[in-house]
């Protein structure tokens, strides 16, 4: 055991290419669309989701996060390069190569196709305007400052295949998570922008931070999240839900402040906190808040 573990073998080998491929894709991350697409189909079942239905809705989301990710690092390889903040990612110092992350890219575009298609007929039709969106999102930065929406609305669109991978057809109730996930997405993903003003405007990269300056971008922020906090409300208005979601979007609502309250101190060591891990904390929070309310006594469930 120890000879096949040692330096240099071919299972250590193994091992490093896919730790670098996690830190590339940051793996991490799925933690910011998982647990609201988890809420999604919670909700519409009332707590009882179809255990394959979960299974291959957590497959897609895998599949096209992740896949999404690499793809926007392979594209995006030669700004990374050049921006002193990004130099240092894995692939371009080459601690991982391209041909590992296309190859990686591959298998998420399968398992997403292949998910999608094991949900139901809906899901499989929407893949191409899934492709879009992940594919389209690293080339808006070059033209617009709209990106952090396009990404938004990417991110977003885990919340609404959960819902259509359920029921295999649109309705009204979908809507407010969906946009709230949008809109939570683009606010932070703003916030996190701040830190290339300066390289972006001098490089011809496109950020709502570059063309409106800091205090433009704090300002469109802050509008975003209370848009998530009014979406997220507008909720009970499609679902019974009771006090343990209201808690849940008040603590979200003061992960919010929170992070805009580091944001606007100015200093720029505190924006991946405020940008990236406090909200890595909001979404499985909310979600933790939203399964009380489903399974506790005088919630969904209990009342189903």
């Amino acid at each position: 055991m120890n000879r096949r573990l040692s330096a240099g073998s071919p299972l250590t080998a193994a091992f490093s290419k896919g730790r670098g491929i996690s830190r590339a894709v940051m793996l991490e991350h799925t933690l910011f669309s998982l647990p609201l697409a988890v809420c999604a189909f919670l909700l519409e079942s009332a707590g009882r989701p179809p255990v394959m239905k979960v299974v291959w809705i957590t497959a897609a989301i895998f599949g096209a996060r992740n896949g999404a990710n690499a793809l926007n690092r392979l594209i995006d390889r030669e700004i990374d390069a050049a921006n002193p903040r990004t130099a240092g990612r894995d692939l371009p110092t080459g601690r991982v190569s391209a041909g590992s992350l296309w190859i990686f890219t591959a298998f998420c575009g399968v398992l997403f196709l292949v998910a999608a298609w094991q949900l139901n007929p809906l899901c499989l039709l929407l893949v191409p305007a899934g492709a879009v969106l992940i594919g389209g999102y690293s080339f808006t930065k070059r033209f617009t400052w709209l990106c952090h929406f396009w990404l938004g609305v990417t991110c977003s669109a885990a919340v609404m295949g959960s819902f259509l991978a359920l029921s295999g057809r649109f309705e009204w109730r979908y809507f407010p998570l969906t946009i709230a996930a949008a809109l939570w997405v683009a606010g932070f993903d703003i916030i996190y922008a701040l830190q290339d003003i300066e390289h972006d405007r001098a490089n011809g990269i496109h950020s709502v931070p570059a063309r409106f300056g800091r205090g433009g971008a704090l300002f469109i922020s802050a509008l975003c999240h209370l848009g998530t906090l009014f979406f997220f409300s507008m909720n009970i208005f499609f679902f019974e839900l009771g006090y343990w979601y209201y808690a849940g979007v008040a603590v979200a609502a003061v992960i919010l402040a929170a992070e805009h309250i580091l944001a606007h101190r100015g200093n720029m060591k505190l924006i991946p906190l405020a940008a990236y891990q406090l909200n890595q904390l909001l979404s499985p929070l909310f979600m933790i808040f939203a399964i009380l309310d489903i399974y506790l006594p005088g919630g969904m469930f209990a009342n189903g």
